[in-house]
C-alpha cells in the first residue's frame, strides 16, 4: 500500500497576513502546500538550501524604498539559489487598535520601521506627538496590541482584521498610494522557466578591479547588445572599504540571444558573475528592443563567422 507524499513546504516572512504572505498566495503551486513562517530572509534561504522548503518568497524591491538590502546580500552570499518567479503586491496600510480605542487615545504607535517610514506623513499629521515602537513585522505590530499595552495603535496591512480581532481607526494611511513591493520566489531548481517574451534576468556582478572606467566597461556589455537594465544597485562586498558588487535586473531571458551574448561578454570581463535566474515578469509586459538586436541578427552573425572559419565560399 503506497503512502501519500507529504505536500511541499514554502517559506515566507510571517506570520500570516504579511505582504509576503499575500505574495505567496499568488503562486499556484503553493495552493494546498505547507506554508512555513520565518522571521528573516536568512532563515528563509536556509530552509531552501537544506531542503526543508521547496521555495521561499522574499521581498527584493520596493517602489518607494528601493532594493531590499538584506535580500540582495543574502542572494550574493548563499550559493545554489535561483529566482523562478516574481510577484507584485500593492502596499497600503491601515491604523488599527484594540476595540474601544479612538484615535484621540493614541500616544504610541507600533510599526515595522519600513512601514512606519511609508506612513510618516499621515502619522505626523494625525498624531503629531506620538511615539514609535519598532516591530519585527507589520503583522507582529498589530498582534502585539492584543498581548501588550505598550502601544495603543499599530500600522498594519489592510487584511489584518481577517487574522486578528482589531478595530480600524484609519484606512489608506500610506504616503504613496501607488507603492508596490516586488517579491521573488527563490528555489534550488536549476531548470529555467520557459521564455515568454515578457521576461527578466537577474544577476550579481563584481568589477575586476578599481581601475578608472571599469563601471563603464561593465555597462557597455549591455548597451552594445541592446539590453536594458530595469534595476542596478550597488552593495558593499564587505572584504574591504570601497569594494562593491552590483545587483542588476535585465529586460529579457537568457534564451534571448542578446541577453546570452551580454552575459558571455560580462563573464569575460568580470571575475565573479552570479546568475540568479530568468523568469516571467510579474506585469507580463513584453520586452521591447531595437530590431537590430533580434535573435535572428545574432544567429546570422554567428553563421557568417562559422562560414569564414570553415572556409566556406561567401554567400551572394
Amino acid at each position: 500500500m503506497s503512502e501519500t507524499a507529504a505536500p511541499p513546504t514554502y517559506s515566507y516572512l510571517g506570520p500570516a497576513g504579511t505582504f509576503t504572505w499575500e505574495a505567496l498566495r499568488q503562486v499556484p503551486d503553493a495552493e494546498g502546500a505547507t506554508w512555513r513562517s520565518v522571521s528573516n530572509a536568512g532563515e528563509a534561504f536556509a530552509d531552501v538550501v537544506t531542503g526543508r522548503s521547496v521555495g521561499a518568497m522574499i521581498a527584493i524591491e520596493n517602489s518607494v524604498e528601493g532594493g531590499v538590502s538584506a535580500t540582495q546580500d543574502a542572494l550574493a552570499t548563499v550559493p545554489g539559489l535561483r529566482i523562478v518567479g516574481e510577484y507584485l503586491v500593492p502596499v497600503n496600510f491601515v491604523l488599527v487598535a484594540r476595540h474601544g480605542t479612538t484615535i484621540e487615545d493614541v500616544r504610541t504607535v507600533s510599526a515595522h520601521p519600513v512601514a512606519y517610514a511609508q506612513c510618516r506623513r499621515f502619522l505626523e499629521s494625525a498624531l503629531p506627538s506620538h511615539g514609535h515602537i519598532p516591530a519585527a513585522s507589520n503583522v507582529a505590530a498589530a498582534a502585539g496590541l492584543l498581548t501588550s499595552e505598550l502601544a495603543e495603535a499599530a500600522v498594519a496591512p489592510p487584511s489584518i482584521t481577517e487574522h486578528h480581532d482589531l478595530a480600524v481607526l484609519a484606512e489608506s494611511i500610506g504616503d504613496n498610494p501607488n507603492a508596490v513591493t516586488r517579491f521573488v520566489l527563490v528555489s534550488r531548481t536549476l531548470g529555467l522557466p520557459p521564455k515568454t517574451g515578457a521576461d527578466k534576468t537577474s544577476i550579481i556582478v563584481e568589477l575586476p578591479d578599481d581601475a578608472p572606467g571599469r563601471l563603464l566597461e561593465m555597462l557597455e556589455q549591455f548597451a552594445t547588445r541592446g539590453v536594458n537594465m530595469s534595476l542596478i544597485e550597488s552593495r558593499p562586498i564587505g572584504d574591504e572599504l570601497g569594494r562593491y558588487r552590483f545587483v542588476i535586473d535585465l529586460d529579457g531571458h537568457v534564451h534571448d540571444e542578446r541577453v546570452a551574448d551580454a552575459l558571455l561578454g560580462l563573464r569575460r570581463f568580470s571575475p565573479n558573475v552570479m546568475f540568479l535566474g530568468s523568469y516571467p515578469r510579474a506585469d507580463k509586459r513584453p520586452v521591447e528592443f531595437v530590431p537590430q538586436y533580434s535573435d535572428d541578427v545574432f544567429t546570422d552573425a554567428r553563421d557568417w563567422l562559422r562560414g569564414i572559419l570553415a572556409g566556406e565560399p561567401p554567400v551572394a
